[in-house]
């Protein structure tokens, strides 16, 4: 529930009066971006309606870590929320979360357009999500060099554009069953690519991104990558998160070795490893690759797990309630990230 900026007023003064702790609550907005067109639908109005969580007790007199957080298709931000429990995890931080919605006029089952091709170039629905987070960033005062962006499915296709494309802006990002930036070379090719892996050279597309922010910023990128993925998943291929991976090794100046097969089918071997077999029999499997002392990508796989978000609402379509818990695994990610 939205409240209006008196209730807002009201509720603070009387707060203040008896010294409680705000409670956390979410706002509503709505952000327009010139370079939001789609080159699909060039007809739909760049602009998307959005979601702020406001965390417990947060306060615009300290700057805070923004969460940005995109719904799977068929959802909404006030489900994706809810299925994770991704509130109490910014009530417990102090983060804020801004959460986009799609729009059925761009897509009639809310599904972020990933594989549109001015969105994975870094216009189109990224500009839109972008302008947002620049919006939420100067209005609730946020901490510039904590904004993560993080997504399920396609809402995890746009999280891994933005931080490809939007790297001066976002500074990590999380993907959970979804595929990497450009993974497919058109819209008609897309469900082929959720099956099969990208069908384009992901990893140029990273190392091309690199060289552009690094003479933009004229300073070494770092964008860590936290990828999570089922070897059950029957809608997004694994095939998609060692793309995914590679594609961030590539942009963070990681020393990738080449496929002996294809490019994109294996992965070098991990600065450290662990296993974990859970009492319902499945392992989860964490993988992670360093550049020096820091933390540049993070593969979490997880037997069993379907196209689901893990540790999740059940209740909830797209949601297992099986450990590993994805959230909590975010919030230690953000911790080892963006030290």
């Amino acid at each position: 529930m939205t409240l209006s900026l008196w209730q807002r007023t009201k509720s603070w003064i009387a707060r203040l009066l008896r010294r409680e702790v705000a409670p956390g609550h979410f706002e509503s907005h709505a952000k327009f971006a010139w370079h939001g067109w789609l080159a699909g639908m060039p007809f739909v109005w760049p602009r998307r309606e959005y979601l702020v969580y406001v965390p417990r007790g947060w306060s615009r007199w300290k700057r805070a870590p923004l969460l940005v957080l995109c719904h799977a298709c068929k959802q909404t931000p006030e489900e994706i929320a809810e299925a994770t429990r991704m509130t109490a995890l910014a009530d417990q931080q102090g983060w804020l979360i801004l959460l986009p919605r799609q729009k059925e006029s761009a897509n009639p089952w809310h599904c972020w357009n990933w594989f549109d091709l001015r969105t994975a170039e870094g216009n189109g629905e990224a500009a839109i999500v972008a302008a947002q987070i620049e919006t939420v960033v100067r209005h609730y005062r946020v901490d510039a060099r904590r904004v993560l962006v993080a997504g399920m499915s396609a809402g995890g296709a746009l999280a891994a554009v933005l931080g490809i494309r939007h790297a001066g802006l976002v500074h990590a990002a999380i993907v959970h069953s979804g595929l990497a930036c450009g993974a497919a070379a058109s819209p008609m090719t897309a469900l082929g690519v959720m099956k099969r892996g990208p069908d384009t050279d992901v990893e140029r597309i990273a190392s091309d991104a690199r060289r552009t922010a690094s003479t933009e910023h004229g300073e070494a990128l770092r964008v860590p990558l936290l990828a999570l993925h089922g070897d059950d998943d029957d809608i997004v291929a694994p095939r998609n998160a060692i793309a995914l991976v590679r594609q961030y090794l590539r942009l963070n100046g990681y020393p990738v070795i080449e496929s002996p097969i294809v490019s994109g089918a294996v992965l070098p071997t991990a600065d450290a490893e662990s296993r974990e077999t859970g009492v319902d029999g499945r392992t989860t499997t964490t993988r992670d690759w360093r550049v020096g002392e820091k933390l540049v990508a993070r593969l979490v796989t997880v037997t069993g797990l379907g196209h689901a978000w893990s540790g999740g609402d059940s209740k909830f379509p797209y949601n297992d309630a099986h450990a590993p818990d994805a959230t909590t695994l975010i919030g230690t990610f953000a911790r080892d990230a963006l030290a």
